[in-house]
């Protein structure tokens, strides 16, 4: 039991997880997003005080904040218990080209050390990456109107043409993160 725990899941059993989550969530009028939770928490924390913005019952949307500890508990549970402790399995030409970009032994963990760690918070790397990185991506989940869990999942599922937009953007902005920005940041 446990072999097959540890083992990702097929598509032919995730797929229609995902998709009997997604009906259910249309069906009872619910959206899923992930970061629909920090607007949830501000109002929590009393953000709608002085900001209308934040200023809506939040109680409604308790399912998504159990559904966001559910995702964390499962993460920690997956990692700590479920996690077979194997090299993350990546071809050699991209162990080759990510050497290149100076990231230090590519393809041991999950995250390479050289670019996401305290220590590395303090490069002009670390900075662009991680401080800059994280802003674009608040200001842009901010912009597109949710992240996107949101649009490509909850967004698509329920035909909404601004959520095919949003995700057309995320694609491309990922291609073009990837193959000209990315490089660049890496050889700094």
């Amino acid at each position: 039991m446990i072999e097959f725990i540890s083992q990702p899941w097929p598509w032919y059993v995730a797929g229609p997880v995902i998709a009997l989550v997604m009906f259910s969530l249309i069906y009872f009028g619910n959206s899923f997003g992930m970061s629909a939770n920090f607007r949830n928490i501000c109002s929590i924390m009393g953000a709608g005080k002085s900001c209308d913005f934040f200023d809506f019952d939040w109680k409604k949307q308790m399912w998504n904040l159990v559904f966001v500890v559910g995702t964390i508990l499962g993460g920690v549970i997956a990692s700590q218990f479920l996690m077979n402790n194997e090299v993350v399995a990546i071809s050699e030409a991209t162990i080759a080209e990510l050497s290149s970009y100076g990231i230090e032994n590519p393809g041991e963990g999950m995250l390479p050390k050289s670019i996401f760690s305290f220590e590395s918070l303090l490069t002009a790397k670390g900075l662009i990456m991680i401080v800059l990185g994280g802003f674009l991506v608040g200001f842009g989940t901010r912009y597109a109107g949710g992240c996107t869990s949101g649009h490509a999942i909850s967004g698509l599922s329920d035909l909404q043409p601004a959520s095919l937009l949003a995700v057309i953007g995320f694609f491309i902005g990922g291609l073009a993160m990837t193959w000209l920005i990315l490089p660049s940041v890496l050889t700094l």
